[in-house]
């Protein structure tokens, strides 16, 4: 059964596209017959978002979420797992998340065997026994269809008196399979100096604006002209906004000195979920706010995004394409949402998802807080 979806505006363009979708789930060429007609109200549409940073292992860690609740139903068609899972624990993810979800679910292997069962009461990092390099090698070697990089946690609280070691075994792992390394930034030790030591193009740091002592990319102005040096060649700046990983008053001096992120991602989990993050859109929201144009946070969750995670970055809407589309809106909105720090922002407008498109499947979208103030379970 095909499916047309009318009067469509993609982002970026000022005219408005039908797209047909057969059951197979790819985009049929213009004109062709559809069963079933969605009228979108001349509703915004870009290729599906891409949430570069959450937490999907639900029941095999303590903080992850199931990967419904962060994805089609909130606009994402794509959820990339940073780090839940290591290599001893891969093959529950794989057999119980990636398979089964309606998302496509893509993954950081991290560097820590156990991964984050029991994230932040047992580091997954304690010392060289927590860290098997033969059994990751075969782990990504088996899985490099879901497997886009490697994850490590480079922050004191996890890594202790350890030290830089695990990010050294985790670049020269990421090296050996020739996939990205996604670095957590966070409060020293290690400096973020000491980070950026290691790492090359491709590379992910993610919380880039944390704001957090010892890992600020603006705390002295050498540093910032090197984040921005290294950005220019190829460094990814994420935002994973997280529990305690995004701070209002960083990311605003940022941006008026000319250092936006590479992407924009979420870091949701269970215990953000329910706020200061909700969903990706509601990031995107405030990034906008903030100061970014839409076509900018448009393009951070989805072409910046793909390439980040090596996945091919073509037109959504051409014939033969494979559909992953995000339909949404631009709406007045009256909001007032904290960061991680417990500032607040006014949003006087929001991106709204209204519908997720994944192959065949056409799924009604809208957000975390919304269903949460509806009383709808996570």
């Amino acid at each position: 059964m095909a499916t047309l979806l009318r009067n469509l505006r993609p982002v970026g363009r000022a005219d408005a596209i039908d797209l047909a979708i057969g059951d197979d789930g790819r985009v049929l060429p213009p004109g062709s017959p559809a069963d079933k007609v969605i009228d979108a109200g001349g509703a915004r549409v870009s290729a599906g978002w891409v949430d570069l940073h959450q937490h999907v292992y639900w029941g095999a860690t303590d903080i992850s979420i199931r990967a419904s609740e962060g994805g089609a139903r909130t606009g994402v068609t794509t959820i990339v797992d940073a780090g839940s899972a290591g290599e001893a624990n891969f093959h529950g993810f794989r057999g119980y998340v990636v398979e089964p979800s309606v998302e496509q679910v893509l993954a950081f292997l991290n560097i820590g065997s156990i991964g984050l069962v029991a994230c932040n009461r047992v580091s997954e990092l304690i010392d060289a026994r927590s860290i098997d390099v033969d059994r990751t090698l075969a782990v990504i070697e088996a899985n490099r269809d879901v497997i886009r990089g490697v994850k490590v946690r480079a922050s004191g609280v996890i890594l202790g008196a350890w030290g830089m070691t695990p990010v050294h075994v985790a670049r020269k792992v990421a090296r050996v399979t020739g996939l990205p390394l996604m670095v957590h930034v966070g409060e020293m030790p290690p400096t973020i100096e000491e980070i950026l030591d290691v790492l090359v193009p491709g590379d992910i740091v993610t919380h880039c604006f944390h704001g957090k002592r010892g890992g600020n990319l603006l705390e002295d102005p050498a540093l910032f002209e090197r984040a921005r040096r290294m950005q220019a060649e190829g460094l990814v700046l994420d935002i994973g906004h997280g529990f305690a990983s995004f701070a209002y008053d960083t990311a605003r001096r940022a941006l008026d000195l000319g250092l936006k992120p590479t992407t924009i991602s979420t870091d949701l989990h269970a215990r953000n979920i329910g706020g200061p993050v909700w969903d990706l859109p509601l990031v995107m929201s405030k990034m906008l706010v903030l100061g970014l144009t839409l076509e900018e946070v448009v393009a951070m969750v989805t072409d910046a995004a793909r390439r980040a995670v090596g996945e091919p970055v073509c037109d959504p809407y051409a014939p033969g394409a494979f559909a992953r589309l995000t339909v949404f809106d631009v709406a007045d909105a009256d909001l007032t949402l904290p960061d991680s720090m417990g500032r607040t922002l006014r949003l006087d407008r929001r991106i709204r998802p209204r519908l997720t498109v994944i192959g065949a499947r056409v799924v009604e979208a809208g957000s975390n807080l919304s269903f949460a103030a509806a009383g709808d379970a996570f």
